[in-house]
């Protein structure tokens, strides 16, 4: 199935080629979503303003966790399976968390407490739009007041690339990981 929007064909402009090369690993094209956004560079922009792939109040675990449930939650295998693919054993994923991330739910024993939390507050935001004062008390047990801020806006903005990703119907990336069958 062919995208419904078609990429933007290099060359870029030099503002957007920057972006690109700081934030593609070396030797790889850019993702389809990224120059499909190249088509408006004030969209492509205001998306790149928008990330939180930096350094912040979260690990790059906690963060990988929350983005990858929130993905599968939304359906979207193609950030999802970016996100498997680039960061998935940087943040030491199991095989089975893996799994679990797409398949499973904050009971497996695959994960500890803490992460627990994390795929408990992405599957209530998914569902409800909120969370509960339970779920806001667990948290905190174990993250300060910015970083819940900042799992927050990482949920927001991942349910929005999911809808991106979506309604797009971008085709999957080569290099990225497919989601897991319930069997595996």
């Amino acid at each position: 199935m062919a995208a419904r929007i078609s990429p933007a064909p290099p060359p870029f402009s030099a503002a957007v080629q920057a972006s690109l090369d700081r934030v593609m690993p070396a030797g790889m094209q850019p993702l389809s979503l990224f120059t499909t956004l190249a088509r408006d560079e004030r969209l492509f922009h205001k998306f790149f303003a928008g990330s939180l792939l930096d350094h912040g109040n979260l690990s790059l675990r906690q963060r990988e966790i929350v983005i990858d449930r929130t993905a599968a939650r939304c359906g979207s295998e193609y950030e999802w399976g970016i996100h498997v693919a680039l960061f998935g054993q940087r943040a030491e994923f199991t095989k089975s968390q893996v799994q679990s991330l797409v398949n499973g739910s904050a009971a497996d024993t695959c994960w500890t407490d803490e992460e627990r939390v994390l795929i408990e507050f992405c599957d209530e935001l998914h569902e409800r739009a909120t969370i509960t004062d339970d779920t806001w008390l667990r948290l905190r047990q174990h993250f300060s007041e910015e970083a819940v801020l900042e799992l927050l806006m990482l949920a927001g903005f991942y349910r929005t690339v999911s809808y991106l990703t979506n309604a797009l119907q971008l085709p999957l990336e080569r290099q990225a990981t497919r989601f897991p069958r319930m069997t595996e």
